[in-house]
């Protein structure tokens, strides 16, 4: 890739930049993340004012989250990369291929420059081993991140009940580091059953959201109470209604959680909310305004975090999980291996709710 061919958005606030082969990338629902990247000395190299070479070499396989953060602000010394101070004009925070965050390209592609590279990448130790566990280590540049950081936002523990609104690729993974926790009960919500069965495959317990519009009603059928002691939310502002209301309602999912979490319980929320969406129905949400049962919360003394995650804090330690057999997001989240030009249709599956996260293979690394 000719280095004036690509945009590397806040340019003049690059130290250091590298370009890099991608081994496997996996697709969202957003445009454009970059995950799994094997490093290529051929490719252009623009060391700004430093080397990286003590870091990694040719060969080296790496994983780069999908944060772009610089290493150096505020922000970045005490781990909140997701709103790193100096990537993003318009507000803290940067991300590749994601809208109003900063402008940086994504990276489903051949090659891709990486800006910060002697912070942002994280070395697997062997690669040998680290190929032979390909698919669960390209989720952790985002996705595996993203589901760690919302049970850990929802207090997830030994013992706990929690309850995961989506059982989409981020509900999965969220589910899956609830029970690394050590959560006793898991139990995911979604309308879609093909994703719950999914979800059933590693133990979940499983709500019905297009046949039920009580949540609370079926976690007492499994708990034997109506509440959990926490709860996640996967699913964002593209939330449907339950039951035989199939309409938009972005703030359904913060309601079911205020209405079914425990008095003093928590509640991540990976899930996506906009400021602004021209496309909602309703006026207020057009301008990211929900109508949320807020004086319930209050008054179960709720808390809750929100944000984009800070996927490098999570990383190395979900790393050695998966290196060490304790983690198997790939199987969790149903991987599927496509080409680079496939990925079109692996979108289209992905709107329609299958329950697959395509992996991209741009080079045919994994079919080798």
């Amino acid at each position: 890739m000719p280095e004036e061919n690509v945009n590397m958005g806040s340019s003049s606030k690059i130290l250091l930049q590298i370009s890099v082969a991608v081994t496997s990338i996996w697709s969202v629902g957003v445009p454009l993340h970059h995950q799994v990247w094997y490093w290529d000395m051929k490719l252009p190299v623009k060391l700004l004012k430093q080397d990286v070479t003590w870091i990694i070499k040719k060969g080296d396989i790496v994983s780069v989250p999908f944060n772009v953060a610089c290493g150096r602000c505020k922000m970045c010394q005490r781990q909140d990369t997701h709103i790193c101070l100096n990537v993003n004009p318009e507000r803290p925070g940067g991300a590749y291929g994601y809208v109003d965050m900063g402008g940086w390209v994504g990276g489903q592609s051949e090659y891709v420059m990486v800006p910060y590279a002697d912070f942002q990448l994280l070395k697997f130790p062997d690669k040998e081993k680290a190929m032979e566990k390909i698919l669960d280590l390209t989720m952790l540049s985002d996705i595996f991140p993203t589901g760690y950081h919302g049970a850990i936002s929802a207090g997830v523990t030994t013992g706990s009940t929690v309850y995961v609104a989506g059982a989409g690729p981020v509900g999965l993974a969220a589910a899956h580091s609830a029970q690394l926790l050590g959560a006793a009960v898991v139990i995911v919500g979604d309308l879609k059953e093909e994703r719950l069965k999914q979800a059933r495959s590693f133990g979940c317990e499983t709500i019905n959201l297009q046949e039920h519009d009580d949540v609370g009603e079926q976690i007492e059928e499994i708990l034997g109470v109506p509440e959990v002691d926490c709860a996640i939310d996967a699913v964002g502002f593209e939330a449907y209604g339950h039951g035989t209301d199939h309409e938009d309602a972005p703030a359904a999912v913060l309601n079911t959680m205020m209405d079914v979490v425990e008095a003093g319980g928590k509640y991540g929320i990976p899930g996506l909310y906009v400021t602004e969406d021209p496309g909602a129905k309703d006026k207020d949400a057009k301008q990211g305004s929900l109508k949320v049962r807020f004086g319930l919360g209050w008054s179960k003394a709720h808390s809750f975090s929100t944000g984009q995650t800070p996927a490098m804090k999570y990383q190395r330690q979900l790393m050695m999980a998966i290196l060490n057999g304790k983690a198997d997001i790939a199987n969790v989240v149903n991987a599927t291996v496509i080409s680079l030009d496939e990925a079109p249709e692996g979108y289209a599956d992905f709107d329609s709710g299958a329950a697959k996260k395509f992996v991209i293979d741009p080079h045919g690394t994994l079919s080798k």
